[in-house]
């Protein structure tokens, strides 16, 4: 039996108004709404976070080809070159001036590796190596940007108006130009570097002069923490600091003033790389000469724990020296000390200045 035509045709108006809108219906009756009726289900809208990370290559980029930047790299590419060519004579030298072993240059050397073998000559290299790095960037940086802004603030200082202090009938002319830069940059540059990088500086010491004690670099900080926390890696920091400040101000104002002159006699602008070997190593000779005194009683207050016997203070350790082993006592190791300490400064200043040129040169290009 076929459907009737009317039935058809509802059947059909219906799945068409479906398409254009909604169905109520329930168990009694069912309602078909126009479109402007129809309830459109409820949709929430999705909820995204988003991040944008800065773009950082630019700024990145720019503070690389800074004037400190490069001189930043300079002095860390020189002191690593140096230390791994120079390594066995900081041995020697750290091991005669606190008095372990034989005193003479040639019975250490032969005893460091008989103990130790070859390998001894360079212990406590690794972290040498890890110290010096930041150590001559921080130091050669600091010395350049202090450098510079003494000279500017002397400038301005003569450009401005005459700085009078007048104290009843006296009028005193104030001047800061008897100031010397260099010297205030060299005793910043040591303050500085000393103040960041003491620590490395203690844990050298302690696997150099006790390998037995110090194997390895993780034992040797693991002791040291153990000893006296975090203040036991700035054990020695007050005496470092009063050695430090006239070695370092000697050392950079010996070199800046011989280059000068040096340059002026010859009637030429800059030293070429034999003669700033020649120049680096006087300067490290002369600041060393000076400050030696200082430097042995420094290092006894630093490893003396380790001997069992540590001087309370400076003073008390540059008498103990004089009382044990007389005046000569405070230049016990330095023969060793200039054999290391003048090819160290003459070949420093020598890649120093060569790498500063490379990217001092490279930076202006770009």
């Amino acid at each position: 039996m076929s459907p009737k035509p009317h039935s058809l045709s509802l059947s059909q108006s219906l799945k068409k108004e479906k398409k254009y809108s909604g169905v109520f219906g329930d168990v009694y009756s069912m309602a078909i709404l126009p479109k402007e009726l129809e309830l459109e289900k409820e949709s929430h809208p999705k909820f995204e976070l988003r991040f944008q990370l800065p773009n950082l290559i630019q700024p990145i980029r720019e503070f690389s080809r800074t004037r400190e930047v490069r001189e930043f790299l300079s002095g860390a590419l020189a002191g690593a070159m140096t230390k791994a060519v120079l390594a066995p004579l900081e041995t020697i030298r750290t091991r005669m001036v606190v008095g372990v072993g034989s005193r003479h240059i040639s019975g250490s050397f032969l005893e460091v590796i008989e103990k130790q073998g070859w390998q001894g000559l360079w212990a406590g290299n690794a972290v040498n190596m890890i110290r010096i790095i930041p150590t001559q960037a921080i130091e050669f940086a600091t010395f350049e940007c202090v450098k510079r802004a003494m000279t500017s603030t002397q400038e301005k200082w003569k450009q401005a108006e005459s700085h009078k202090v007048k104290i009843g009938p006296v009028s005193l002319n104030l001047s800061i130009s008897w100031i010397s830069p260099v010297a205030v940059a060299g005793a910043a540059a040591g303050v500085v570097s000393t103040l960041v990088c003491h620590p490395l500086e203690v844990l050298k010491d302690r696997l150099t002069v006790s390998p037995e004690a110090y194997p390895s670099l993780s034992i040797a900080i693991s002791k040291i923490y153990k000893e006296g926390g975090i203040g036991a890696c700035y054990s020695g920091l007050s005496p470092t600091l009063i050695g430090m400040l006239p070695y370092s101000t000697c050392y950079y104002f010996m070199y800046e003033k011989m280059k000068k002159s040096y340059c002026q006699a010859k009637n030429k602008e800059s030293l070429n790389r034999p003669e700033m070997l020649l120049v680096g190593a006087l300067a490290g000779f002369t600041a060393s000469t000076i400050s030696f005194p200082l430097e042995v009683a420094r290092k006894r207050l630093m490893v003396g724990a380790l001997q069992g016997k540590c001087p309370p203070h400076m003073a008390a350790a540059l008498s103990e020296v004089i009382r044990e082993e007389g005046l000569l006592g405070l230049y016990r190791g330095w023969g060793a000390s200039c054999l290391k300490v003048m090819p160290s400064s003459g070949i420093t200043w020598m890649f120093y200045e060569a790498w500063k040129d490379i990217l001092l040169v490279q930076r202006n290009s770009l």
